[in-house]
């Protein structure tokens, strides 16, 4: 491992995109300690510090702690990850998208612009519904026309530049760009998840056996669940198809095996990322009202404890605490919803029948066209339920861990998939390079 890394070095090309990626994502960390304009950073933290009761950990871990500090890299890169999603969404709802899709590279291309504009205006008004959300935390307490100019420009200015970073990583670096500092911004939470960890059950410890047993629970968690992330992950169902033989010229052509792998995570992060999003956005515009998850305020706090995961798995004072953990079931159902809505728009069995069948091909024992197409479904709804149901189990332990031992815990499931599917598409990119030059890969070691 560490001589691959050595290796990789050496060789001036790669040296020089790893060092042009590191580049970048420190570039990502000091902007996002430039406080933005017009914001009274202090009155906006201690604010931050005494709202238990609003779950904004997953947004914060997101934006790297950006959102936290209120910089100008407050929105970060969600706003690029939303445009491409709902642009993604909108290709089978709009004919024109659709064809620039199957257009090659130069409708790629279009759809490339068009995802850039539609970040910038989806930047744009999240700005301005920040500046009027948290205007008591602004110069005065008072949202004038200059304030939010000012702060919403720099808001919606920092997350241009962090998506043509992330472009330019992509060009000249290594990896994913987008990929790339979301990885960082998910990192940089780490160690002070780590570091309340250890101050809790290790350092504050009655003794010495219950440290250790604390820092065993805590490295079996991590590992159960990095496994089930890379098994996840890697998993897939392959279905065997058979190309016919046929004659071209004076030769005979076909005859091969080949076979569709259906991953099973079709679906990726995306139901997960779908599910909280939605979640917390609930909390976060509740929040503007002056409404926060309560066990014992009104009915509507208390309707809103069930949208916040802090809230759940705890069972430290019976029944009075612990049901807020049924909000769970909607979590659940809501990435079983997105697993099968999101896989619906990005694998077509109707449109794969018909290719296998255009080039002679077809699945043994079933016939080419709509019974392929049929049997494609039934796979893929047996795979998608199986992959959104261990999408949720992963997602679920580290809350689990959090709830049941009272740990404020920004990361979870979520980013240890991410950081785990970043590092892999990472290294199977250096791997590639590697291999044109005939070193030792990561990927062999």
């Amino acid at each position: 491992m560490f001589k691959t890394i050595r290796d990789a070095f050496k060789v001036k090309e790669i040296r020089d995109r790893l060092l042009f990626t590191l580049v970048c994502l420190v570039i990502v960390r000091l902007g996002s300690l430039v406080p933005a304009p017009s914001f009274i950073k202090e009155v906006y933290t201690n604010w931050l510090n005494n709202q238990t009761n609003i779950d904004l950990g997953f947004l914060n871990t997101l934006t790297g702690g950006s959102f936290e500090k209120m910089s100008i890299f407050a929105l970060n890169i969600s706003p690029y990850i939303t445009a491409s999603i709902i642009i993604q969404l909108l290709t089978i709802a709009i004919p024109k998208l659709e064809e620039l899709q199957k257009d090659g590279e130069q409708g790629r291309k279009v759809i490339q612009k068009i995802t850039r504009y539609t970040s910038i205006g989806l930047a744009l008004i999240e700005s301005v519904a920040m500046c009027f959300g948290f205007s008591s935390y602004m110069n005065g307490g008072q949202v004038t026309a200059a304030n939010v100019i000012i702060t919403a420009a720099s808001f919606t200015a920092g997350a241009a530049f962090l998506m043509w970073l992330g472009e330019i990583m992509t060009e000249k670096g290594v990896g994913n760009g987008i990929s790339m500092i979301l990885l960082f911004n998910i990192v940089a939470s780490l160690p002070t998840d780590f570091a309340n960890i250890y101050t809790a059950y290790i350092k504050n410890a009655s003794s010495v056996i219950m440290a250790i047993i604390a820092v065993i629970v805590v490295l079996l968690v991590v590992a159960v669940t990095v496994v089930l992330v890379v098994y996840l992950q890697d998993g897939q169902r392959r279905i065997a198809v058979q190309y016919a033989k046929k004659v071209q010229g004076r030769k005979m052509v076909g005859g091969q095996s080949s076979f569709i792998p259906i991953k099973v995570n079709t679906a990726g992060v995306i139901p997960v990322i779908f599910s909280m999003s939605l979640m917390q956005f609930i909390t976060i515009i509740s929040s503007f009202f002056g409404a926060s998850a309560s066990t014992t305020g009104t009915v509507w706090q208390k309707i809103l404890c069930l949208f916040t995961s802090s809230k759940w798995f705890d069972f430290s004072g019976g029944f009075k605490t612990a049901w807020p953990t049924f909000g769970v079931l909607l979590y659940v159902g809501l990435n079983i919803f997105f697993a099968y809505f999101y896989t619906a728009i990005t694998f077509n069995p109707n449109e794969t029948a018909n290719n296998l069948k255009n080039q002679s091909g077809f699945i043994p024992g079933i016939r080419p066209g709509r019974p392929t197409a049929e049997y494609l479904t039934k796979v893929l709804n047996y795979i998608i339920f199986i992959g959104a149901i261990g999408l949720t189990v992963v997602a679920v332990i580290p809350m689990i861990f959090g709830g049941v031992f009272s740990l404020a815990l920004s990361f979870g499931g979520t980013s240890i998939i991410i950081i785990v599917g970043v590092i892999l598409e990472t290294m199977q990119q250096v791997e590639s390079m590697m291999v044109v030059r005939h070193y030792r890969g990561f990927l062999s070691d």
